[in-house]
């Protein structure tokens, strides 16, 4: 019993029936710890924000207060401001969402953060019941929003070319075979969250025609496209087809998170049903935020910055590869992005990352166990590593620790087999050759 004289139980009843699917994030339980300063996080999936010329930033906020702060700090409408969706729609026409498949202002509807864009999208279309198909690791926050719309999520195996599209004819097949009814196909098919992988070229169109003659909707995610550093990425889907396709994006990768600033480009027909879910949920986005982001696209060189993103992350990339391939123990593999901010990683056979979070807190490392990102809790030989935000030189170090946890894991496994005293460690947060293997799942 608390001070007040209640207990969880007594709350349990009145919860919401959507609230029984929902449970912790694996990354931010795992935030407390992994944002001590001894431990080498390579967990989160945060940009490097010291990249920006902060001074330049802060003139440019500063300014925009002192001379539109009456309008900047007053409400907004629900759909966004104007400027910044024209602005929008620019950065997409240089990815080829243009004019030619249906992308205009009118068709934008700027939301908090990409976050919010998944949460609309399942509030439009999902009944408790239905079936979102995702990749078979997904991100996260994704899986959360869809839990809490009381959807079943079925995984589609990726290898190291993305999505594989006959398994996603088999898993329409599957799940109309048993009677469910499936709602849309939900992909980042872009420097892949956390798997890091990029749907190829060739694949892109079979999914899009997959769905397209299986009647499903396809949500585009894509946080990273313009964050490539081994040429350009092939263009989104939303660039192939007009209709049928939810394109959401969002500047938390490519500019600044803590604004919360993302956007859905929506089929004409279901702008207005966005909208009126917006208001419903948030009233009207922040005017603030949205004007800091409208002023720095049009008075800063954002091009320029990403290029400096783009250098950062291939420099970062390249030492945690060189890491891992120097260090790890044998039997475990990787993937090898090309943009992104993720490398997925498998350990050696009858290893879990889920019970190894103690021991690597305990050596002063971080990573996400590859639990939270399966809808079924599966994934227990993966783990997701994040090279945007560490220094090369705590990367390295980051990787030698990790070693030297797995090493003790197999020692471990070895002379105890299954079960051991790692098992039993309870009082740290417990969240959900050297070349890529054959598949990802």
């Amino acid at each position: 019993m608390s001070e007040t004289g209640t207990t969880l139980d007594d709350y349990t009843d009145r919860y919401a029936q959507r609230m029984i699917g929902m449970t912790a994030s694996e990354i931010r339980a795992l935030f407390a710890v992994a944002n001590r300063p001894e431990v080498v996080s390579l967990a989160g999936g945060m940009p490097y924000i010291a990249a920006l010329p902060l001074d330049a930033v802060g003139e440019v906020i500063g300014d925009l207060v002192a001379k539109q702060g009456t309008s900047a700090l007053q409400y907004g409408l629900g759909q966004g401001m104007p400027e910044l969706r024209e602005q929008i729609c620019a950065m997409m026409a240089d990815v080829g969402i243009d004019a030619s498949v249906g992308a205009s202002p009118d068709d934008v509807v700027v939301t908090i953060g990409g976050q919010q864009a998944l949460d609309l999208i399942a509030r439009l279309f999902l009944d408790p019941g239905d079936v979102v198909l995702a990749e078979g690791p997904t991100y996260v926050g994704a899986l959360g929003v869809f839990q809490a719309a009381q959807a079943q999520v079925v995984h589609v195996p990726m290898d190291h070319d993305g999505l594989i599209p006959a398994a996603l004819e088999t898993a329409i097949s599957e799940q109309r075979r048993l009677g469910r009814r499936v709602k849309f196909l939900y992909t980042i098919p872009t420097y892949q969250n956390p798997a890091g992988v990029t749907l190829s070229e060739e694949r892109r169109e079979q999914v899009l025609d997959i769905c397209e003659r299986a009647g499903l909707l396809v949500i585009e995610d894509d946080p990273y496209g313009r964050l490539g550093f081994e040429g350009e990425a092939p263009r989104p889907l939303r660039a192939r087809r007009r209709d049928g396709v939810f394109y959401l994006s969002t500047f938390s990768k490519t500019f600044a998170p803590g604004l919360r600033v993302g956007w859905i480009l929506a089929p004409h027909a279901v702008r207005d049903k966005l909208v009126i879910a917006t208001e419903a949920n948030i009233l009207c986005p922040s005017n603030f935020a949205q004007s800091v982001v409208s002023t720095y696209l049009a008075t800063m060189p954002w091009r320029q910055q990403l290029k400096t993103y783009q250098q950062i992350y291939a420099e970062r990339r390249d030492a945690l590869l060189t890491a891992l391939s120097d260090l790890m123990p044998e039997g475990t593999t990787w993937t090898h992005p090309t943009g992104g901010l993720f490398v997925w990683a498998t350990l050696p056979a009858g290893l879990n990352s889920k019970a190894m979070v103690p021991r690597a807190i305990a050596a002063r490392v971080a990573y996400v166990p590859g639990t939270g990102f399966y809808a079924d809790g599966t994934g227990q030989q993966h783990l997701r590593l994040n090279f945007s935000f560490p220094p090369p030189e705590r990367i390295r170090e980051g990787v030698r620790r990790l070693a030297g946890v797995v090493e003790q894991e197999l020692a471990t496994r070895a002379v105890f087999g299954d079960t051991g005293p790692l098992d039993a460690v309870t009082d740290l947060p417990r969240p959900g050759a050297h070349a890529p293997g054959p598949d990802l799942a």
